[in-house]
């Protein structure tokens, strides 16, 4: 069995974290790196590493990632706007290999990004 990554390991309560919402599909939680006032990851409780990993199975589940970001993000009060990001592979400073939404927030944000 492959080893868990870091966010497995919150999903599990084996590390905790400051969880803003669950459900049976997916856990979301503050990033201990904010990179805006509102950063919240969106994980998936099944174990996919990347993008790249999907099968066409996995499109409702990533459809309600979104649909829970969208949630938060009217919970946090983000009315002004909001950015999600999906990081694939290292080139795109993916540093988790287990598939998450940022959601961030609460600043103006340039375009484009990088």
């Amino acid at each position: 069995m492959a080893e868990k990554t870091l966010f497995q390991k919150i999903i599990d309560r084996e590390i905790p974290s400051d969880i803003v919402f669950e459900d049976e599909q997916c856990v979301a939680f503050r990033d201990v790196n904010p990179q805006a006032p509102t950063h919240i990851l969106i994980v998936p409780r099944k174990p996919i590493p990347t993008l790249d990993d999907l099968t066409e199975d996995d499109g409702p589940l990533v459809g309600h990632l979104f649909l829970v970001a969208k949630q938060i993000a009217a919970a946090e009060g983000l009315d002004d706007g909001y950015r999600t990001v999906f990081n694939c592979g290292k080139n795109a400073q993916q540093s988790v290999f287990h598939l998450h939404l940022h959601l961030l927030g609460g600043r103006s944000f340039s375009w484009p990004p990088g």
